[in-house]
């Protein structure tokens, strides 16, 4: 692969050299102190990015416990699923794009979920899920941002449903949480969950969860899968460590990005990333392209994750031909997932991308849909963008 392969897939992204770097380091125990220094150090700035991830950095918690788990993100939805359900448990599950819909089947697993669904792209209908959570519901699940469809969906509006009626809600932050604003209590979230692959920009095998204090209670790890006990992570976290063997350089790397989003700032990434994907917006506007998600007056376009409609020409049967091209520049984007294969496209700006980068990745899709017959002027993208990322 090329030195210059540039990731604007939506996940894994790019990692800094120091990530890389750390990962590298010479083998420790996962019982040693060294290690313990690393889960403290990691800790601290999870503690940070969760609670402090608003446009002017202040505190959106009253109090919580951020938790680094030995798996991907699906680990830890159905982690805070498990935790807090039974086979009795009434849940609603919103959903409006893949992930959304993964959160429902892990809810089918372990407990009686109902699904709000609405078609994938299409923004929440608040009325539908008010209708759908009722006294009885105990937990409430629901993707920030759905990175199938590229829509933020209105978590504080869902957040004031579910605080009404006493139930638990179980956020997927994923591709929000690092990169956007995200508010614990404000939202009224009691389990927050991201992954070390997206906007936090470390490696893939670890995520995160945040446990609000408020919702330490209603944790049950025995009703839980083992490896998946909250209870015995939370305790162990007090120490520093994890119930089981972790993944070491892992978690050295996510100790280093997450480090590195401290450094920056949340205010100022949070900043960094909507301008960014204003300029992905703007340039493939510029192109004559259509956005792909359909918002209503609760939605808006995610700030992380950027889905247009794939023109004529470059569209169904046409589409291979076109992302080969993208990918014989050095860069990789995303297609649409499942039905929606064929049909869009999908980039990324999570992590520590440069403007530079953000405007290779336009001209190089510019380039790709005129090398298949696509009509786009590259130029006036550009422009777009540029004015965008002043």
């Amino acid at each position: 692969m090329r030195e210059d392969f540039l990731l604007l897939n939506p996940g894994p992204v790019p990692v800094t050299r120091e990530v890389r770097e750390a990962m590298s380091e010479p083998m420790v125990s996962h019982r040693s102190a060294a290690f313990e220094a690393v889960y403290e150090r990691a800790q601290t700035h999870l503690d940070y990015v969760f609670e402090h991830s608003t446009p002017d950095g202040a505190s959106t918690s009253a109090g919580g416990t951020s938790l680094i788990l030995n798996g991907t993100a699906t680990m830890g939805m159905e982690a805070a699923v498990a935790n807090l359900t039974d086979r009795h448990s009434e849940v609603v599950s919103v959903v409006n794009g893949k992930f959304g819909r993964r959160f429902a089947r892990i809810a089918d697993r372990h407990g009686d979920a109902t699904q709000v669904a609405f078609d994938w792209g299409e923004s929440v209908d608040l009325d539908a899920v008010a209708d759908a959570v009722t006294d009885e519901t105990e937990v409430v699940t629901m993707v920030h941002n759905e990175t199938s469809t590229g829509v933020l969906n209105p978590v504080e509006a869902v957040g004031e449903i579910a605080a009404e009626h006493d139930a638990r809600y179980v956020v997927d932050g994923v591709t929000s949480i690092g990169g956007d604003e995200f508010r614990i209590d404000d939202w009224h979230v009691d389990v927050a969950v991201t992954d070390g692959q997206k906007a936090l920009a470390a490696p893939p095998g670890v995520s995160a969860l945040y446990v609000a204090d408020d919702a330490k209670p209603h944790v049950d790890g025995e009703k839980a899968p083992f490896y998946e006990d909250l209870d015995w992570h939370l305790r162990k976290a007090d120490s520093h460590q994890t119930p089981f063997t972790s993944a070491v350089p892992l978690f050295r790397g996510l100790a280093e990005a997450t480090a590195d989003i401290h450094e920056e700032g949340m205010p100022d990434r949070i900043a960094r990333h909507r301008r960014q994907s204003e300029a992905f917006r703007e340039a493939f506007w510029a192109m004559g392209l259509e956005s792909f998600p359909d918002l209503n007056e609760h939605a808006e376009f995610s700030n992380t994750l950027t889905a247009i409609r794939l023109p004529e020409g470059a569209r169904g049967d046409d589409a291979p031909a076109f992302f080969d091209a993208v990918e014989a520049r050095g860069v990789s984007i995303s297609g649409g997932q499942a039905h929606l294969g064929g049909d869009i496209f999908r980039v990324s700006n999570m992590g520590g991308l440069s403007s530079e980068q953000i405007l290779r990745g336009i001209r190089t899709i510019g380039e790709a849909f005129r090398e298949v017959g696509v009509d786009a002027d590259t130029e006036a993208a550009l422009d777009a963008a540029r004015e965008c990322l002043r």
